[in-house]
C-alpha cells in the first residue's frame, strides 16, 4: 500500500516508523513548515505543504495524519474530507479481532486493544497503551505512552490522557 503521511514532526517519526514496519510504501511526507521542505525524515522526502495532498491523490492509496495535537488533527481531517484514510497497527501491537478501530487511527508498538473495545477515528493509541475489553474511545483522542484503561472505560472525543495514566473500570 502506498501511503502519504501528513506531518513531519516528532510524532510523525513514530507514525512513519510504524508504517514502514507494517510494510507500507511511504511515498511522501507533507508539512506546512517550509524549513523542512526538501529534507527527509527517516529517509522519506518531505515534499511541501499539506495542501499539496491533492497532487498525491492518484499516486497514493491511503493517507494518515501524523499530528500529535488533537485539535489540529481534527481540523486537518475535516479539511481533507473524502481522502481515503489508513488505519495503522504496528506489527508488535495486539488488537483483538472483535475490537474496532476507526479510520485514521494509529496503534503503536506494544499497545494492546482487547475484545469488544471500540476506538474512534484519527485516534492515537501510543506505545505500550492497554485498552481493556468494552472500552469506548472517541474520535481525535490521544492515549499517551503507557496508559491503562480498565474494562468498560468511556473516553470522550478529543480527550488527551497523559503518559502512564490509569483509568479504573467503568469510568467516563
Amino acid at each position: 500500500m502506498r501511503l502519504v503521511v501528513i506531518g513531519a514532526g516528532g510524532h510523525a517519526k513514530v507514525v512513519l516508523a510504524t508504517a514502514l514496519e507494517a510494510g507500507m510504501e511511504v511515498v511522501a511526507l507533507l508539512d506546512d513548515d517550509s524549513e523542512k521542505w526538501g529534507s527527509n525524515l527517516l529517509g522519506i522526502p518531505i515534499w511541501g505543504p499539506v495542501v499539496a495532498f491533492q497532487t498525491f491523490l492518484e499516486r497514493a492509496d491511503k493517507f494518515i495524519l501524523a499530528i500529535g495535537d488533537n485539535r489540529t488533527r481534527k481540523k486537518m481531517s475535516t479539511l481533507m474530507e473524502g481522502v481515503d484514510w489508513a488505519t495503522l497497527i504496528h506489527p508488535r501491537a495486539y488488537v483483538h479481532s472483535s475490537a474496532r478501530l476507526g479510520e485514521g487511527t494509529v496503534v503503536f508498538a506494544g499497545a494492546v486493544v482487547q475484545p469488544e473495545a471500540k476506538i474512534g477515528r484519527h485516534a492515537i493509541v501510543n506505545t505500550g497503551v492497554v485498552v481493556e475489553h468494552d472500552c469506548r474511545v472517541g474520535d481525535w483522542t490521544h492515549l499517551a505512552s503507557g496508559g491503562r484503561l480498565a474494562g468498560g472505560v468511556v473516553v470522550k472525543d478529543g480527550a488527551f490522557l497523559g503518559a502512564g495514566v490509569v483509568v479504573l473500570p467503568g469510568r467516563r
